[in-house]
């Protein structure tokens, strides 16, 4: 299974500068000042150079919500009880939630991936049901999980991939659920930056100052005891992660390999991204960072991994909300690129050199 993850991860190649450069040569032909249109210039160039093709459409957009539980909630580091888990997947497959709600306004598909809640589901339509296990470790007292387990939940996050290019997926979305997986992230955050804990940890789902302290404390402790090697993200991700923010790992870097286009969400999500981009740097090219989140951390993330974020809304749900919304940008700075007029054809005249 690490040999599956290996060979892709070797076969992932940076975006091509010819792809980028006739993207430029486009926009920068249409009956505007030269990048007057900022950051969604950028989008359509980088998307034209993922899917190599200077003239790109969005049909089809998923978002795949990996679903988890964590033995850290024990600890006191959410507001609400993991019971919660299981009953937003359910919200979620009867459409209830607010990643319905905005995936619908975008036109994007929602699947649910259960990969380590801790319930039992029946199966049901819109639910990829691939355990690796019931809840992921105490991280506190022990490692969250095997790295064969970190391995196993990468792999259902390729195969995700393999499902999204199946499916003949333009635009992919990274969401999450977990009761207390702020946690975890905020670890993975502070173990491959060096950032102090307490600059990568914030209220999550709305804890007291009091639960903030033992929060940042927890984790302090948490690093303390299980070491992980921040030179080796898969030991990182084994040690502190939780089971979707490796699933959502795994999606970012099978997209990649397909050269399908990634929209990652928030803090959680992010922490996936950084596991990702640590095992090969060269999937940066591949993702879109939809917004930076009300979690004091989740600029340092994007920092870390060199991505601006598309959009700054005070967000702090997960559930891949802020990549669904992201989306609708991604599409319109498409549809600028592939629509505007030129000056020769609107016979307009340019600006003078």
């Amino acid at each position: 299974m690490e040999e599956e993850l290996r060979e892709k991860l070797s076969r992932i190649r940076p975006l091509e500068e010819k792809f980028l450069s006739q993207a430029q040569a486009r926009l920068d032909r249409l009956t505007k000042p030269q990048g007057s249109l900022g950051q969604l210039e950028e989008i359509a160039r980088q998307y034209a150079a993922i899917v190599e093709n200077p003239n790109p459409q969005v049909d089809k957009k998923i978002i795949y919500v990996f679903a988890g539980d964590h033995g850290v909630v024990s600890e006191g580091v959410s507001a609400y009880p993991k019971e919660v888990t299981p009953q937003m997947v359910y919200n979620f497959l009867r459409g209830g939630a607010g990643i319905n709600v905005m995936s619908r306004h975008v036109g994007a598909e929602v699947v649910i991936v259960d990969i380590g809640v801790d319930h039992e589901f029946e199966p049901m339509e819109g639910l990829m049901i691939r355990k690796v296990g019931r809840g992921t470790g105490n991280i506190l007292v022990g490692p969250a999980m095997s790295r064969d387990q970190a391995v196993q939940a990468l792999s259902v996050g390729l195969e995700m991939a393999d499902h999204a290019r199946k499916q003949n997926a333009d635009l992919v979305g990274t969401g999450d659920m977990g009761i207390g997986n702020t946690t975890p992230s905020s670890a993975i955050l502070t173990s491959l930056t060096g950032l102090p804990v307490n600059k990568a940890t914030h209220r999550g789902t709305g804890i007291d100052d009091v639960a903030l302290a033992r929060k940042i404390q927890i984790i302090e402790r948490a690093i303390s005891f299980n070491k992980p090697n921040p030179q080796d993200p898969l030991d990182v991700l084994a040690k502190l992660g939780g089971f979707e923010i490796a699933g959502i790992a795994g999606l970012i870097i099978g997209c990649a390999f397909h050269r399908i286009p990634v929209v990652v969400d928030g803090f959680i999500s992010t922490a996936g991204a950084m596991v990702a981009v640590g095992l090969n740097p060269d999937i940066e090219g591949y993702l879109f960072a939809s917004h930076q989140s009300a979690e004091v951390g989740h600029r340092f993330m994007w920092e870390h991994i060199g991505k601006k974020p598309i959009l700054n809304l005070s967000l702090r749900l997960g559930e891949g909300t802020g990549a669904a919304l992201a989306m609708s940008i991604i599409e319109a700075a498409l549809k600028v690129m592939n629509e505007m007029a030129t000056f020769s054809e609107a016979g307009v005249s340019e600006a003078k050199e």
